[in-house]
């Protein structure tokens, strides 16, 4: 019978060499059940990888979606409160027009122009609204400030502009009006619509009121539907909301007759009947819009949690196995280090 040698040292690497391997499975076991997930995708779904990998990639778009969906919702909300108050400064002109309307008292018309004036200012400060940096209602021009301030301390372009209108058209009139209580009824009629209407319904709105653009962002909010997600202070309403309240606080005081007074009160409060409704079209647009995000939220979740439940199919691990798993190797490693321990005892001086 014939022996063959085998070294302690052999003994013990091979020992080491089964601890490594070991220790770095049992490493793997407990990233999966932390993650929940293999730790090696690829190597354990082999030619199923791709299609895991496309529904991470559409997990990702969606929660993508989901996160700018957010934002586009708090613009829409902004831009909610900011018209709100744009309707209820419109809302107060109407009202202070109806209530001072006959009146030709120099002290109530007085009152009737701050009023008018202070409904323009907020009307202004709620267009210039910005939210995160960007203006709410300037559409792509969205580092522009949109609406300039009539009333500003420096002369306004837009104030300007009304007043060489107005002493131009007094000047081309046969004879030429030098003084306001000359204005005929038909006279301050023709100058509203032919000199000041066309003023503020044509290209002078962008050169004396308005930096904003005519086009609306727009936001993707599902794979399917983009929207416009924002306004600007080119609408109809504004402009004629803007042609109310000069009408009203450049005129009305002037030293016009009763019936051109009456005319102008006239015209101005259906300039700013007309720009209320058509705030609040912008209101409803945007309603429309808030509803339409809602939905796509809704729908995005849905997905998600569809998508989440099938890559968790594929990639998911049996937490239950791996914990089996994890607990043999402990018993087994501890099993290893005692016996590596006795075999680093062993020495032939013991026997000698």
């Amino acid at each position: 019978m014939k022996t063959s040698f085998v070294s302690n040292l052999a003994v013990q690497n091979a020992m080491r060499l089964t601890i490594q391997q070991q220790q770095a499975e049992m490493l793997n076991l407990q990233k999966e059940l932390t993650t929940g997930r293999h730790a090696d995708v690829g190597l354990t779904l082999g030619a199923t990888t791709s299609r895991s990998l496309n529904l991470q990639r559409e997990l990702a778009r969606m929660n993508a979606l989901t996160s700018t969906n957010s934002i586009v919702n708090q613009r829409l909300s902004a831009s909610q409160e900011a018209l709100e108050t744009m309707a209820s400064a419109a809302q107060k002109v109407r009202d202070t027009l109806v209530t001072f309307k006959g009146n030709d008292s120099a002290d109530k018309l007085a009152i009737q122009k701050t009023e008018i004036d202070s409904a323009l200012s907020l009307f202004t400060a709620a267009a210039n609204t910005s939210f995160n940096g960007e203006f709410l209602f300037s559409g792509i021009n969205s580092d522009a400030k949109p609406l300039a301030d009539y009333n500003s301390t420096v002369t306004s372009a837009a104030k300007t502009a009304f007043n060489t209108a107005l002493s131009t058209y007094m000047a081309a009139q046969v004879p030429p009006l030098t003084s306001m209580d000359q204005f005929s009824v038909t006279q301050m009629q023709d100058f509203i619509t032919t000199v000041v209407e066309p003023m503020y319904t044509g290209a002078q709105w962008d050169a004396d009121w308005s930096d904003a653009s005519n086009q609306n962002m727009t936001s993707r909010i599902s794979t399917s539907e983009v929207i416009e997600s924002s306004t600007n202070v080119n609408t109809t309403g504004v402009r004629m909301f803007a042609i109310a309240s000069v009408l009203a606080s450049e005129l009305m005081d002037k030293g016009v007759t009763s019936e051109v007074r009456s005319a102008i009160g006239e015209a101005a409060l259906d300039y700013v009947e007309k720009g209320i409704t058509g705030i609040d079209a912008e209101r409803s647009a945007l309603g429309v819009a808030e509803a339409r995000v809602k939905k796509a939220n809704d729908s995005l979740a849905a997905q998600i949690k569809l998508v989440t439940t099938h890559i968790g199919d594929i990639e998911g691990i049996d937490e239950e196995a791996a914990s089996t798993r994890i607990n043999l190797l402990k018993t087994q490693l501890e099993t290893s280090y005692t016996l590596t321990s006795r075999i680093q005892q062993l020495s032939l001086l013991n026997f000698l």
